[in-house]
C-alpha cells in the first residue's frame, strides 16, 4: 500500500448533522447590551454573541456516539450501570484507585481542598487557575505559582512553557517545610500561562523532587490528551507511542487528580476526582454525599456519565488532535500576521493575546485585558476573556492599590468541534479592525466586585 499523500490542509474530522442558529447584531445593539452588562462580557445573554470564545468548557459538540450513549443512561441512584462504564474508562486510561464523579472541575477541587488543606498550608502549581486558586484560598492556604521563567515571558517559543520550576519548589519545601505542603499539583495544559504544555520529563522530575518528602502529586488534568499529545510530537522519546499510552505514562506518576470534563471529556457537564490513597478517598466520598450525591453519581444523571465515558475514549483519537491543534494554530499564525503580540508558541484550546504589550498606553490599573475584550465584542459580537489582573490581580498589602497579575492577557477558547473555517475567519477579519483602532482604547475601573472570582460578576465603566 502506497503512504497516504500529504496535504496541508487540515481538515475537521467530522460531519455537521445538527446545527444551532446564531444572531447578527449591530454596533448600536452590542453597545446597549454592553451598559447593560456594566461592561462584563460574563454578563451577556447567549442569544446576543454571535462567535462565543469565552471558555471552551461545557461549549464543545458532542458526537452522534454520545447522543447514542444517553439514551442508555441508568439513572439509578446507587451503583448504576452508567457509573459503571464510566469507571471501567477511568480506570483504563488514568489508572488510579478511586473515582469519584462530580458535577464539573470546581467540585472536585472544593473536595479535594477542603480534606487536605488547612489554614496555613501552601499548595504548589506552575499555575493555578481561577477556581483552583479560590479553592485553596478558602481553607486559608496559600496558592503558589512556580512556573518556569519562560512561562511568564509571552515571546518565548520554549516548547514546555507549562513546565514547573523544581529548583523553586525545592526552595519552597526547603522554606515551609514538607509538612505544610499537603499536595502539589501541575495544572495539564497550563491554562492561566497560554494553554502551554507540560512535559514528561518535567513530570518525571517533579515527581523526584516530592517523593523523599512524602507530598503527593496531583494534576488538574482537564486538558489531559491535548498535554499528552504535545508530548508525543515535542518529545522525541514520544515519538512512536499512542495517545492513551502516553496518557497512561503521565499518569502513572500522579497520586490523583481532579478533572473538569467539560474540556477534554468533551461533555457538557460533568468532572471527576481520583486518588490512590483509601482514606482520602473515604473521606472525599462523606463529602460528596453532603454536598454533590451518592459516590454512583455525584451530581450527575446517568447518561451524563455515559456521554463521558465515551468522550475519555474520543478525546485521543489523533485525528482529532490533530485538527483540534492546527484550528488553534491557523487562528494564532493570523493573529500574528495582523500584528498581536500573542503567547507563543500557541497552546492546545485558545490563544492569548499579550494585551498589555498591545495596549502599552493602558496601565493595569486601568485593565487593558477587558478593555480589549470589549473591544472585540463592540466590534464584531465576539465573545473573549480578560486573564490579567481582574481575574488575578490582589490587593496591596497596605490596602491602598492593587499588585498586578504578571500577564495582562486576553483568551480567545475555541469550543471542541464546534466552529467552522468560515468562523474562524470571520474573527479575523474583526481581530483587524480591532487592531487598527486599539490606540483609541482607553481601559475601564471596576464599580463593583465581589470577595471572590471577581471576574464573574464584577461591575465596569468605561475610563
Amino acid at each position: 500500500m502506497p503512504d497516504k499523500p500529504h496535504y496541508r490542509t487540515v481538515i475537521e474530522p467530522f460531519i455537521i448533522k445538527s446545527v444551532q442558529p446564531i444572531r447578527l447584531t449591530t454596533r448600536e445593539q452590542r453597545e446597549r447590551v454592553l451598559r447593560e452588562a456594566r461592561y462584563n462580557l460574563f454578563r451577556v445573554r447567549s442569544q446576543d454573541v454571535l462567535i462565543d470564545l469565552l471558555t471552551d468548557s461545557g461549549t464543545g459538540a458532542m458526537s452522534s456516539e454520545q447522543w447514542a450513549a444517553l439514551m442508555r443512561g441508568d439513572e439509578a441512584y446507587a451503583g448504576s450501570q452508567s457509573f459503571q462504564r464510566f469507571e471501567a474508562v477511568v480506570k483504563k486510561h488514568f489508572g488510579f484507585r478511586h473515582v469519584i464523579p462530580t458535577h464539573q472541575g470546581r467540585a472536585a477541587e472544593r473536595i479535594l481542598f477542603s480534606v487536605v488543606c488547612k489554614p496555613g498550608d501552601v499548595v504548589p502549581n506552575n499555575t493555578h487557575f481561577d477556581t483552583t486558586r479560590a479553592n485553596i484560598e478558602f481553607q486559608q492556604a496559600v496558592a503558589e505559582d512556580l512556573v518556569i521563567e519562560e512561562g511568564k515571558d509571552p515571546t518565548s517559543r520554549h516548547p514546555f512553557k507549562g513546565n514547573l520550576d523544581t529548583e523553586k519548589l525545592k526552595a519552597l519545601i526547603q522554606r515551609v517545610g514538607a509538612e505544610k505542603i499537603p499536595l502539589c499539583m501541575l495544572t495539564i495544559t497550563n491554562n492561566s500561562g497560554g494553554g502551554q504544555p507540560v512535559s514528561m520529563a518535567n513530570i518525571r522530575e517533579v515527581k523526584a523532587v516530592l517523593e523523599p518528602h512524602g507530598i503527593p502529586l496531583y494534576f488538574d488534568a482537564a486538558r489531559f490528551a491535548e498535554n499528552a499529545y504535545f508530548i508525543k510530537l515535542r518529545e522525541p522519546e514520544f515519538r512512536d507511542w499512542s495517545v492513551p499510552d502516553i496518557v497512561r505514562k503521565m499518569m502513572s506518576y500522579a497520586d490523583g487528580c481532579t478533572v473538569s470534563a467539560k474540556k477534554d471529556g468533551l461533555v457538557n457537564i460533568g468532572g471527576f476526582l481520583c486518588t490512590n490513597d483509601d482514606l482520602l478517598a473515604q473521606q472525599e466520598k462523606d463529602l460528596l454525599i453532603l454536598t454533590e450525591g451518592f459516590p454512583t453519581y455525584g451530581g450527575l444523571a446517568g447518561r451524563d456519565l455515559d456521554a463521558l465515558a465515551v468522550g475519555l475514549e474520543e478525546v485521543m483519537e489523533e485525528d482529532y488532535l490533530k485538527y483540534r491543534l492546527a484550528e488553534t494554530r491557523y487562528l494564532g499564525d493570523h493573529l500574528t500576521e495582523i500584528g498581536y503580540p500573542i503567547v507563543q508558541p500557541p497552546g492546545g484550546h485558545a490563544i492569548y493575546i499579550d494585551a498589555k504589550s498591545l495596549l502599552p498606553h493602558i496601565p493595569p490599573s486601568h485593565y487593558p485585558g477587558q478593555s480589549l475584550s470589549i473591544e472585540f465584542y463592540l466590534e464584531g459580537g465576539i465573545r473573549t476573556v480578560e486573564i490579567g489582573s481582574v481575574m488575578f490581580g490582589k490587593p496591596s498589602p497596605d490596602g491602598t492599590g492593587e499588585i498586578p497579575a504578571a500577564m495582562e492577557l486576553v483568551r480567545l477558547a475555541l469550543p471542541r468541534r464546534t466552529h467552522t473555517q468560515s468562523h474562524i475567519d470571520y474573527v479575523l477579519e474583526v481581530a483587524r479592525v480591532v487592531y487598527e483602532n486599539r490606540e483609541r482604547l482607553r481601559g475601564v475601573r471596576i464599580t463593583r466586585q465581589p470577595p471572590f472570582l471577581r471576574h464573574f460578576t464584577a461591575e465596569f465603566e468605561l475610563m
